[in-house]
């Protein structure tokens, strides 16, 4: 159960700047995920998370990397609602199962896009004080400093949906992922 209060967005008493996120949600989703119903107990907190969300989808990184940044992520900080949110997000974007999986510790079947997850991963391993090899590593891979700067906004926005739902043990609205068991 969530620590966090959830808000029904269909509820008289709802918050008309919380309904109308929701509804946003809602519309392009096709669903209201737990964790942005916690969200909105703030509407200042899910427009945050929505804005900077939007932002990076307009970006330069392809939405199946981000995805596996945030599987990188959510073993990192030990997130089983985000390991279970962006497994399925993932497999939308269209990552393959064996990337999905690979994705955890960092690997995947293209070797650009590996090296996008080890430098995340070294992101939040070092807390951005990564060394200059990972630096030209990544950048050897392919990756431009644009997009390593959208590599760091990913880590940042995962770190913060990863944080947000450790605290609030949010309920798991997602297929939990089979043989790993992580956080709450």
């Amino acid at each position: 159960m969530s620590r966090l209060t959830t808000v029904d967005p269909a509820a008289a008493d709802t918050d008309p700047k919380a309904r109308a996120l929701l509804g946003k949600v809602e519309r392009a989703l096709g669903v209201t995920p737990n964790m942005m119903r916690a969200m909105a107990a703030s509407p200042a907190t899910l427009n945050a998370y929505l804005q900077f969300s939007g932002a990076l989808s307009q970006g330069l990184l392809p939405a199946a990397v981000q995805e596996q940044i945030a599987l990188v992520s959510a073993v990192a900080n030990d997130c089983g609602y985000c390991l279970a949110a962006h497994t399925v997000l993932g497999a939308k974007a269209g990552v393959s199962a064996e990337d999905l999986a690979a994705g955890r510790s960092a690997q995947a079947s293209d070797p650009k896009t590996e090296a996008a997850l080890v430098f995340a991963r070294e992101v939040i391993a070092t807390k951005g004080f990564v060394s200059d090899q990972d630096l030209d590593a990544v950048r050897a891979a392919g990756w431009s400093d644009g997009e390593v700067g959208e590599i760091v906004a990913a880590v940042a926005l995962n770190a913060f949906t990863n944080y947000f739902n450790s605290v609030g043990q949010t309920t798991l609205d997602f297929p939990p992922v089979a043989g790993v068991s992580i956080g709450h």
